[in-house]
């Protein structure tokens, strides 16, 4: 038998020796085993492992960097390995050596937890609070749900978030101390767009774009809600409320004509419908519906229509465009959900608006109010709410995006037909 394979059975049998100790709480005889294997190969990782983790324990740091920082020369892959190095250095107070150490842990793999959570400490340790805030903060980024992490990473994971957290509030209280004077020195302007920067930026808000379900006509503005003042033909229906009012009103005494806004087929997945799907909590009397005027129910309310025929409706065939009064029953939420296409946008008439409605697109929570119209993008996630105990009604009907061109318009009708030719169906994409 040759003397390499005679040095793996005798460490072998060495190793079988140390685990079996170990398993007794025989630490004294492991630590033995383990030595004795550095005796016959002194690279031998689990054997160094084990002798510089028991130096570790017995406060015995300088043998347990020795040991690690073997390990390292050996094997300098694992990022682990340069963690317990720093650790043993950070132990030392050789601040240099952690850094360095914590650098070639994260430069193997750049979201390592340990070496992150690692880094951020050892800058806080250094009154060094930006880099330790970006440590910190990118340890909460990569980690898993707290409760899925080890008992020992818990706590200093916690303090990682509770840290990022308090610095991003200090720095977003500093920028808006600055942002009130810039402010005040160009009063009047809107910085409504810039401040949502801003508290994107710290977290504060969340990103909402268009997501549309089907279509997307790329290079459109993605906005919550647009500025009343570029649409003025709004204000012949915002001056016509009460009219408006009215013949809703009367159809609503006649109780017929209403239909659940959501209707879908069992066979279908309903997601967050299933409370909603052909109920009258939630409910329509259709005007348009799918590109073709609903005759009796528009006959009922001609004042209604007479006004609706101002707006720049969205021509597509079996489709659009749509209008109709919505109702919502008392006590009853629309949960978040998102349009099918972008190439239109959604206008609200409020009609009847008890307190306790409200009404949310991305970060802009509104209430309606009878007489005020607005327009939003639907593609971008939006719900509402009726926590009163009266209906809340609503004219709705959509339009052309102002910023869709005559030639885009007349492309996207050719769209829907194409799409029609092609499925031998007539509509079914309610864009």
């Amino acid at each position: 038998m040759s003397d390499s394979n005679q040095g793996r059975r005798a460490i072998a049998a060495l190793e079988a020796q140390a685990i079996a100790a170990m398993r007794k709480g025989q630490e004294i005889q492991a630590l033995g085993a383990w030595r004795r294997i550095l005796t016959l190969d002194p690279e031998y990782v689990p054997a160094l492992t084990m002798v510089g983790q028991h130096a570790f324990q017995q406060n015995d740091f300088a043998s347990a960097r020795d040991a690690f920082q073997r390990i390292t020369e050996v094997d300098g892959t694992d990022p682990r390995h340069w963690v317990n190095v720093a650790l043993a250095l950070q132990r030392l107070g050789d601040e240099a050596g952690e850094e360095a150490a914590l650098v070639r842990a994260l430069s193997v793999d750049p979201g390592d937890l340990l070496a992150l959570l690692l880094r951020g400490g050892m800058y806080e340790r250094q009154g060094k609070t930006h880099k330790a805030a970006t440590a910190f903060g990118a340890a909460a980024t990569v980690a898993p749900p707290i409760d899925r992490l080890t008992p020992e990473l818990r706590p200093s994971l916690a303090h990682a978030m509770k840290y990022r957290e308090e610095y991003t509030a200090k720095l977003g209280s500093f920028l808006d101390s600055r942002f009130d004077a810039v402010q005040r020195d160009l009063a009047g302007e809107n910085f409504d767009r810039m401040q949502l920067s801003v508290d994107i930026m710290l977290g504060r808000k969340k990103r909402y774009d268009a997501q549309p379900m089907q279509h997307y006509l790329p290079g459109l503005a993605s906005v919550e809600f647009f500025d009343r003042r570029d649409f003025p033909w709004l204000d012949a229906f915002e001056a016509e409320t009460a009219a408006i009012r009215a013949e809703f009103l009367a159809v609503l005494r006649e109780e017929h004509g209403f239909e659940p806004y959501i209707s879908y087929a069992n066979d279908l997945p309903l997601n967050q419908w299933i409370e909603l799907n052909n109920s009258p909590r939630w409910s329509a009397f259709h005007l348009v519906k799918n590109g073709a005027v609903v005759e009796h129910n528009a006959a009922r309310c001609p004042h209604t229509m007479r006004l609706w025929q101002t707006a720049p409706t969205p021509h597509q065939p079996g489709r659009t465009p749509a209008a109709m009064f919505s109702v919502l029953k008392p006590y009853t939420h629309i949960p978040a959900h998102v349009g099918v296409s972008n190439f239109r946008l959604v206008t609200h008439v409020p009609l009847i608006v008890p307190e306790g409605c409200r009404f949310r697109v991305g970060n802009q929570t509104r209430q309606w109010v009878p007489g005020k119209a607005w327009i939003f993008d639907d593609t971008i996630e939006h719900e509402a709410w009726n926590n009163s105990d009266k209906l809340r009604v609503v004219m709705i009907f959509d339009i052309w995006h102002p910023q869709v061109t005559l030639a885009e318009r007349t492309m996207v009708s050719a769209l829907m037909g194409a799409l029609d030719e092609f499925t031998g169906t007539s509509g079914g994409f309610d864009a």
